[in-house]
């Protein structure tokens, strides 16, 4: 269940908690100052000072100081810290406030009130998010919280919002369709939860099934997943509004459970392959908000779809495969198979899409997450201009990309001597740098094979192995899957894109 939204006047409303945004104090010694809604403290009941020493509180982000009340309606009033009142920091406030809040069935905060339209829509997000969760118990506890109300003194935020909801619920799919395990989510599963979303969000939608991969070539997804007995799937959606200002194609890998192939993984390292294709999860996302959220860009998505696994067909190390397009890679480790199907889309796209920026997210490298950690997810791109407004949009959707470099100088390990390009490093090279030669080899699919004259779109690549999966709960972040890249995405897109 979804936290319910809306937004009101007045704090009290029959709500069991109301949540009061604090301040940190001006001056040394002195308490933090209690923002909107103090007034009503009095009436209350409520000592605001006396509990915010006894804690001694600071008014910084996430702290939360909880005050039993039971009067008028109001079983406890929340003093929840906001630090410097910028939209982070009311992100981990509304979070925090929704934990402590979720033992009552609803909730009013003045946290969002007298702020704009971001600092709105930052709470109403961070309050559902931090709600959410996942279970496949038998008899599951249902969530008592179920509504929650921001007191806001400008009537137009209702807008901000509507947004909030649209994002939250395009990350909550996401996290929904990751946190799904992969008993149940077969390759085709994932692409009848494709046909659905476009059916319920008026998208176009084209999925090809094997036999249709194996006419067009697609050389890369059929590699992977024919070690599997659930056969592949490649799942093409498009939003086409009239008059639409530019054409932008988001590719996301969909492997919907990783063994490793024949290099197979470690059982611990298996744990949490149920979460492979988050990145096509989030394109998914992505795409069920775009007509709520009134985009007016063209927005292709690619989801290739498979099932890793170390079946008798299985694709070996030293097997050398064609591609969509005509491009040959040799594989060698059958383990970084995400970029082998991310290269089929890629091809795909630029033979017969023609956008101007082409973005693929992908849980691609554990690499990645060695200089980056597990919140960061690493930003390459072919412009400064797609770098810079990727990395804006998600700082404001209240997530973290981080620029890095894609290396002239490590492309040679990728060359073969029996094919166009090998799908891992040439160790000899020394070069270490695993996202990187990844990217690298990604970027060979921009132009088609032999092509000299071929001009490429604008190109990110986001590796999100790291952000993608959260092994605890964390400000509006949940433990499992994380729906990363859905915000950034969509906030980019509001922004105007192509960049």
């Amino acid at each position: 269940m979804t936290l319910a939204l809306s937004v009101a006047p007045s704090p009290l409303g029959g709500a069991a908690v109301l949540a009061l945004p604090t301040t940190p104090a001006t001056s040394p010694g002195e308490l933090p100052v209690v923002g909107a809604g103090a007034d009503l403290l009095a009436g209350l009941g409520v000592d605001a000072a006396a509990a915010l020493s006894r804690e001694e509180a600071k008014g910084e982000p996430a702290e939360v100081v909880a005050i039993p009340v039971g009067r008028d309606g109001v079983e406890t009033v929340l003093l929840a810290g906001i630090g410097d009142g910028g939209a982070a920091s009311l992100r981990k406030a509304a979070a925090a406030v929704v934990r402590r809040a979720k033992n009552y069935e609803s909730l009013a905060t003045t946290l969002a009130h007298g702020r704009d339209d971001e600092a709105v829509r930052a709470v109403g997000e961070s309050l559902v998010l931090a709600s959410y969760f996942f279970t496949r118990k038998s008899e599951p506890k249902p969530a008592k919280l179920t509504t929650a109300v921001l007191v806001v003194d400008d009537p137009v935020a209702e807008g901000a919002i509507a947004r909030a909801r649209a994002t939250a619920g395009a990350v909550i799919l996401a996290r929904d369709l990751a946190n799904t395990p992969s008993l149940e989510k077969s390759p085709e599963w994932l692409a009848d939860r494709a046909v659905e979303l476009a059916r319920d969000c008026k998208l176009e939608v084209q999925v090809w099934d094997v036999d249709h991969l194996r006419r067009d070539g697609f050389g890369g997804i059929l590699a992977v997943g024919r070690g599997s007995e659930r056969q592949p799937r490649f799942v093409r959606l498009d939003h086409a509004p009239k008059q639409a200002r530019g054409h932008v194609v988001l590719v996301g890998k969909g492997i919907t459970f990783d063994s490793g192939g024949l290099s197979l993984k470690t059982n611990e390292g298996m744990a949490t392959m149920k979460t492979d294709m988050s990145g096509g999860a989030a394109v998914l996302g992505v795409m069920s908000a775009l007509q709520a959220l009134q985009i007016g860009i063209k927005v292709t998505a690619l989801v290739p779809i498979a099932e890793n696994m170390p079946g008798g067909d299985a694709t070996r190390p030293g097997d050398v495969i064609t591609h969509y397009g005509g491009r040959t890679s040799e594989v060698l480790n059958t383990d970084a198979e995400g970029r082998l199907v991310l290269a089929d889309a890629m091809a795909y796209a630029i033979t017969h899409l023609r956008p101007e920026v082409i973005v693929d997210i992908a849980t691609l490298t554990g690499a990645a997450t060695l200089g980056l950690g597990k919140r960061h997810g690493a930003l390459y791109a072919t412009t400064d201009r797609l770098r810079q407004s990727l990395a804006a949009a998600a700082d404001a959707g209240g997530e973290r990309l981080w620029p890095m470099p894609i290396v002239e100088g490590y492309r040679d390990a990728l060359d073969s001597p029996v094919a166009d390009l090998r799908n891992v490093a040439d160790q000899s090279k020394h070069y270490s740098g695993g996202s990187i030669i990844a990217t690298l080899f990604l970027r060979e699919f921009l132009t088609p094979p032999g092509s000299t004259t071929a001009i490429a779109p604008a190109w990110a690549h986001l590796d999100v192995a790291g952000p993608a999966r959260a092994d605890s709960d964390e400000d509006d972040v949940t433990k499992g899957a994380t729906g990363f890249g859905v915000r950034a995405l969509l906030r980019w897109l509001e922004a105007g894109a192509p960049a």
